[in-house]
């Protein structure tokens, strides 16, 4: 049948809708939904554009007609048709809601492998149309009704019913921890405080989740718990994963939602993306080797599909930290762990543009830790990725990353070259955020390269500190904290270079104070224990102390090896002292330090330069 003849039909059909319409015929909305078995399946675009074609003819009719009567039938006719496009939109609606959950219990009952792996594609939250709460209550209600002899399907069914009813109970608990910890997100800290996990336990019924919530609230080890869950069935693992998902969901809401403060909301809101993707990367190291469990394996494979969900819901958002690392969430072990767990279950997906801004991410946070090398394989694979994917901001970020790496190595001229290629992309591509970075880079590394050259002319200084000003200036009309941190600690490390502290200590002040407020704990460790540094130089021996007590117990915190820079400085301070002379001026400073790492890390201080004086011999 012709496109013409078929439109020919639907504007004979709306008519007679129409006519019967105004005539009192059609009384309900079933009639009218019976009259739409008239439209043939695959059709149904040519019949919205002859409806839409004439509302459109009877409102033109409805506006310029001058005869009363006319005019009248018009209105009447115009108001038929709107109400019949209104009802026409909603059948529509239901039935894409039921072909959806049609799809989603077929895919499900027939699925060729694992039954698990195809329910977790299902309600996977980068499918488009995502579930909704109340359609995987009806995807439940279906699969229980399929086969009640298939216990699998059965165990599937409730594991999604008793999720969707913890989550109901936990819903009002979602973020009322936040009023009690004065907005610190909780996922960290002290064993045993009011974290949300303590708190959640309490309120949900289910012994599985009860348990693992109050692991994670002591800030014991995932993997250890999966250890212990020997009779743990496929409906209890299904529950745990609902709840975990509407909890990370809502988490991530809320925050994004805070339009008080958008750049706090959006810092949360990466730390909870990190916090959930490295339990489920956590709980799939731990069902891996509990052989005990008779479906490790699925649970296993499970746990790494959810992680590999939340990295890619996490990769696409408009915060996605490409010049950041992973420090808000995790310190010390925790940080190396979640470094490792995150590697494995990213091993599994093929080169994909949030591959790339993940391993982006990683790269930077090894670099941290001193892992050079390994950073530097994270972030090729990442630029290889980014520019197969189009993703030129990630393509930059990367040459960015990779000209820090490189300085770290004292390879200067490799370091010029990346940030050189990072400047002329992103000055093509408009990305003025990566432009920011590479001036800084490329400043960054010819101060470097002119200081292993010997070099004593100014002019070769002057340049280099032009662009990492330019670098400085850019950043802070965009605004990003990161950006200027950086910008501010490369210019500070450059007049030390130079030997002009008192020039450098304001850009390293500035620094500090940006890092501050964006949470990344590796720039503000490394401007503290410049900072130091400098005020060395001026000798200014108090705040030398202080500010390398902290900046080296910053740094060890996230296990950055750059702590034992700031030791150095402080061991040297002691000798020249004496011991009863340095430990005077510490306590002089102790009430500034606990205001920023409390009285157990100001405690920690003397501990770490004995570690630091034993390492030495």
């Amino acid at each position: 049948m012709s496109d013409t003849s078929v439109r020919d039909r639907y504007l004979a059909l709306i008519d007679q809708i129409v006519q019967a319409t105004l005539k009192g015929q059609i009384r309900s909305k079933e009639q009218v939904y019976q009259l739409l078995q008239d439209v043939t399946p695959g059709t149904g675009e040519i019949f919205e554009r002859c409806l839409a074609e004439r509302i459109d003819t009877t409102q033109q009719q409805k506006d310029t007609q001058t005869d009363e009567l006319k005019q009248a039938k018009a209105i009447r006719s115009f108001r038929a048709l709107t109400n019949y496009s209104v009802r026409v939109e909603r059948r529509q609606l239901q039935n894409q809601v039921s072909d959806t959950l049609s799809l989603a219990r077929q895919t499900i009952t027939t699925a060729p492998g694992d039954r698990l792996t195809a329910l977790l594609q299902v309600i996977d939250p980068n499918r488009t149309p995502r579930l909704s709460l109340e359609q995987l209550q009806q995807l439940a209600k279906a699969l229980s009704s399929s086969d009640p002899e298939d216990k699998e399907l059965q165990q599937l069914a409730a594991g999604l019913t008793s999720g969707l009813g913890s989550w109901q109970r936990l819903q009002e608990y979602l973020v009322s921890w936040m009023y009690e910890q004065k907005g610190v997100l909780g996922f960290e800290g002290v064993p045993g405080q009011r974290s949300p996990w303590a708190i959640w336990a309490t309120q949900v019924n289910s012994t599985s989740i009860q348990s693992l919530f109050q692991t994670l609230a002591l800030n014991q080890s995932v993997a250890e718990w999966t250890s212990q869950q020997r009779h743990l069935t496929l409906s209890d693992w299904v529950e745990i994963a609902v709840v975990m998902q509407c909890l990370q969901q809502g988490l991530v809401s809320w925050f994004d939602q805070q339009a008080y403060d958008p750049k706090v909301g959006a810092k949360l809101s990466i730390s909870t993306f990190l916090t959930f993707a490295v339990i489920w990367s956590e709980l799939a190291n731990g069902f891996s080797m509990a052989s005990s469990a008779s479906d490790s394996n699925r649970f296993t494979n499970g746990c790494f599909q959810i992680t590999l969900q939340i990295l890619r819901s996490f990769a696409q958002q408009n915060y996605f930290p490409l010049y950041g690392g992973i420090f808000a969430s995790f310190s010390g072990d925790n940080l190396r762990s979640a470094l490792n767990y995150l590697d494995e279950p990213l091993r599994q997906v093929e080169g994909t543009q949030e591959k790339a801004r993940i391993l982006t991410l990683l790269g930077y946070s090894l670099r941290a830790l001193g892992q050079l090398e390994a950073a530097k394989t994270f972030q090729e694979q990442a630029l290889e990725i980014a520019r197969a994917a189009g993703d030129r901001a990630c393509e930059i970020a990367n040459l960015n990353h990779l000209s820090r790496a490189c300085v770290a190595q004292k390879d200067y001229e490799m370091a010029i070259s990346y940030s050189q290629r990072a400047l002329i992309l992103a000055r093509q591509s408009g990305d003025r955020l990566g432009e920011a970075n590479a001036l800084a880079n490329l400043g960054y590394s010819e101060v470097f390269q002119a200081q292993q050259s010997e070099h004593t002319e100014s002019e070769v200084y002057e340049t280099a500190i032009h662009y990492l000003q330019q670098g400085l200036q850019l950043s802070q009309r965009l605004g990003d904290n990161q950006s200027q941190a950086l910008c501010c600690s490369s210019l500070g490390i450059a007049y030390l270079v130079l030997s002009q502290p008192e020039a450098a200590i304001p850009y390293l002040e500035s620094g500090l104070q940006a890092a501050q407020f964006s949470g990344d704990l590796y720039l503000q460790g490394l401007n503290l224990a410049s900072l130091a540094e400098a005020y060395y130089g001026q000798q200014n021996i108090e705040k030398a102390i202080y500010t390398s007590s902290l900046g080296m117990y910053l740094l060890e915190q996230i296990a950055s090896p750059q702590w034992r820079q700031a030791a150095g400085l402080l061991t040297i301070l002691q000798g020249q002292m004496g011991g009863e002379a340095f430990a005077a001026l510490l306590k002089q400073s102790r009430p500034q330090i606990i205001k920023v790492i409390g009285i157990d890390g100001y405690d920690y201080i003397p501990q770490l330069l004995e570690e630091y004086r034993r390492s030495l011999l």
